[in-house]
This record gives structure tokens, C-alpha cells and sequence, in this order.
């Protein structure tokens, strides 16, 4: 069995840092390799160099000209390139807020990630109160999140929160003070049948 494994949430919400964690104990576990594929990672240089092509700042990540044009693409690569791992037998964590495509089911839509029914998908929903995240999101000092801060009322509208018919599909984790038992439940739940 193939493991696709989601780790979405908004920024500071301590998704990259859970998926690091998880992913020596997941390939113990199931023995087999994982990719991590954080979209920062693969997409972050590139996405500051184009919008700071078209607006003079490479911090606009989340400026509506982002939005606009570029979020879609990169989100699409990203999965590209996870439906390309899994067809070579590498299980894939993806790390990536991913919140529109949570809200429309998409990571559930087989057809949509281009995988096969020997795929086992789990979504995790990373969350922390708003003040915690924006704390994170300041001590981490990262010059792409200076546009969501500068402008951090209009971000805030944008946060999805998961309601109980969507939550109910997610593996919701809170990353405020988690314990060991909470890690070793969700890596439980991560590679369960």
C-alpha cells in the first residue's frame, strides 16, 4: 500500500514542523520510503522571483495578484509531482495550506490527483489559535510571510476554518503543546487500513 499523506493548515500553524517529525517513525512503520514534499520548498524562490518580476516585491505571496494567477499552478505541480512519486512506488507527504482544495473535497478526488486505488489518502488539518499562529509566523521572520502581515486583517477574512461535515473527513490536529500520545495516535491513524 501507497500512502498520500496531506499536512494542510494556514501559516504557523505547524505543519512543515508535524510532517518532519512524523516521517522517520511513518517509514519505520510501514516500511517503506516517504518524499516529503513541502510546497515552500519546491515553489518558494520561484514564486518570489515571479511575482517580484510583476510587482516589484518577491514578498506578495499573498497579494490578489498571487491569488490570481499563480496559487492555482503551483498547487497543481505540487500534486503533479506527488501523483509522479506514488506511480514509482514512493509514498508522498505533502505540506502545503491547501485549504480551498480541502473545502471542495478535492484531496479525496482520486481522479483530481491523478492516483490509483492502491493509494491510502490521509488529510491532516494542523491548527492553533489565531494568536498562536501569528506569533509563529513573527518569531519565524520570514520575508514571505511580510505581506500577510502587513495586511494581516485582510488575511485573517481569508481563514478557513474546517466546519463538522469537513472536519469529520480530516485527522484534526492541534500543534499547540501536542504529547507523545498524541503523535503516536495520529501516526495510528496516518497508516490504519
Amino acid at each position: 500500500m501507497k500512502h498520500l499523506l496531506f499536512f494542510c493548515g494556514h501559516a504557523g500553524s505547524g505543519k512543515t514542523t508535524l510532517a518532519k517529525r512524523l516521517i522517520e517513525p511513518l517509514m519505520r512503520a510501514t516500511g517503506a520510503p516517504f518524499c516529503l514534499l513541502d510546497k515552500d520548498t519546491l515553489y518558494g524562490a520561484y514564486s518570489s522571483a515571479a511575482i517580484g518580476a510583476l510587482t516589484g516585491n518577491p514578498n506578495d505571496r499573498d497579494s490578489p495578484l498571487y491569488l490570481q494567477h499563480l496559487r492555482d499552478p503551483e498547487y497543481r505541480s505540487l500534486i503533479d509531482t506527488a501523483a509522479e512519486n506514488l506511480a514509482l512506488g514512493v509514498s508522498v507527504m505533502v505540506v502545503a495550506p491547501l485549504s480551498r482544495e480541502v473545502r471542495e473535497g478535492r484531496l479525496f478526488d482520486r481522479a483530481w490527483l491523478k492516483v490509483d486505488d492502491d493509494v491510502s489518502i490521509r488529510v491532516v488539518w494542523t491548527h492553533v489559535s489565531e494568536d498562536v499562529a501569528r506569533e509563529r509566523i513573527v518569531a519565524r521572520g520570514d520575508s514571505n510571510d511580510a505581506y500577510k502581515l502587513a495586511n494581516w486583517a485582510a488575511y485573517r477574512q481569508r481563514l478557513f476554518v474546517p466546519d463538522e461535515s469537513v472536519a469529520k473527513t480530516l485527522l484534526m490536529f492541534d500543534t499547540t503543546a501536542p504529547s507523545q500520545h498524541d503523535y503516536d495516535t495520529l501516526l495510528e491513524r496516518l497508516i490504519a487500513p
